[in-house]
């Protein structure tokens, strides 16, 4: 009987070697237990299986939804500015200067939100129109307020215009120069001031017993241009304008542009050579103006007394 067992065990060992093709089983994978016997087969471990993985995703970008246009006023506002009040003050005239070829120099003061303003001023020779001498407004452009000084800069340009009989005014603005208030980085963009300095001194030129009221004009170059612009669209008694490179610029790219220029800015003022084309933009200047303000011709320099202006006066008192 054990013979039996065992030619029994060795014909199924033999089919199993047959069917697997000649494919090595080890004895991890096979065990024969002798027949009878009590040893217990042990059981393979089963192959952890892994838990399904996902790929983390962004999240969805939210699209900024734009917010409307704030209700609150601004003082910039053109409305805002047309509500309120430019008085300014009687002129007091500070300092003669150097005579220009048919015309008086004069440093002169005013007020503005308080603030003592200078400005240039000049005034013809000769006998004044009956209703008084046309101004022009003159708004000069940007330079940094602490290299600022009220005679110079736009020599050419003043002396042009009023060569042609116009009282020429220009204001240094707040901050500059020897006027009073604070330095502001791009202070002629992000603030009304320098307009609200402009304003004012339409009124105080009205003090002026030699300055026609009816016949002020402005002319405005690069920020001054702006200026210009928006002093004529608050007030009325602007009477003709002539704007020369004004800045159309958004104002945060003007203000960051003149910031960056800031850092390494360099003179490059070189008034000789700028002599021939301010004649020019004067005579266009007169051209423009003259129209509409009847500025009296450009007449020649006299040593004659009689002929000059008496000194500047005011209405009231200093």
């Amino acid at each position: 009987m054990k013979i039996y067992s065992r030619l029994v065990w060795i014909l199924l060992l033999l089919l199993v070697v047959g069917c697997t093709g000649g494919v090595e089983i080890s004895e991890a994978e096979t065990s024969v237990v002798p027949h009878g016997s009590n040893v217990e087969l042990a059981t393979p471990e089963p192959t952890p299986t892994l838990s399904p993985t996902f790929a983390p995703t962004s999240s969805p970008t939210s699209t900024p939804t734009l917010s409307p246009w704030s209700s609150e006023p601004n003082p910039l506002q053109i409305e805002q500015m047309r509500q309120r009040s430019y008085p300014g003050s009687q002129l007091t005239f500070e300092q003669t200067l150097e005579p220009g070829a048919n015309y008086y120099r004069y440093i002169v003061s005013y007020l503005s939100d308080g603030y003592k303003v200078y400005a240039l001023m000049t005034i013809p020779f000769g006998e004044k129109p009956e209703t008084g001498w046309p101004v022009i407004i003159f708004n000069h452009g940007y330079i940094r307020p602490t290299d600022y000084r009220t005679t110079e800069r736009y020599g050419g340009y003043v002396d042009a215009i009023a060569l042609r009989g116009y009282s020429v005014f220009k204001p240094d603005y707040r901050g500059h120069g020897d006027s009073e208030g604070s330095e502001v980085i791009g202070g002629g963009y992000g603030t009304p001031g320098y307009t609200d300095d402009v304003l004012n001194a339409i009124a105080s030129l009205g003090t002026y017993q030699d300055a026609d009221p009816d016949r002020i004009g402005m002319w405005g170059h690069s920020m001054g241009g702006q200026v210009t612009l928006r002093a004529m669209v608050v007030s009325k008694d602007i009477k003709a304008g002539v704007i020369w490179g004004g800045v159309v610029t958004s104002y945060p790219e003007g203000v960051a542009s003149e910031r960056r220029a800031s850092r390494d800015r360099t003179s490059t003022w070189l008034p000789n050579r700028c002599a021939t084309s301010s004649t020019r933009a004067g005579r266009a200047m007169a051209a423009v103006l003259t129209p509409t303000l009847s500025a009296p011709a450009r007449s020649r320099r006299s040593t004659s007394s009689t002929l000059r202006t008496p000194p500047p006066t005011v209405r009231g008192t200093n």
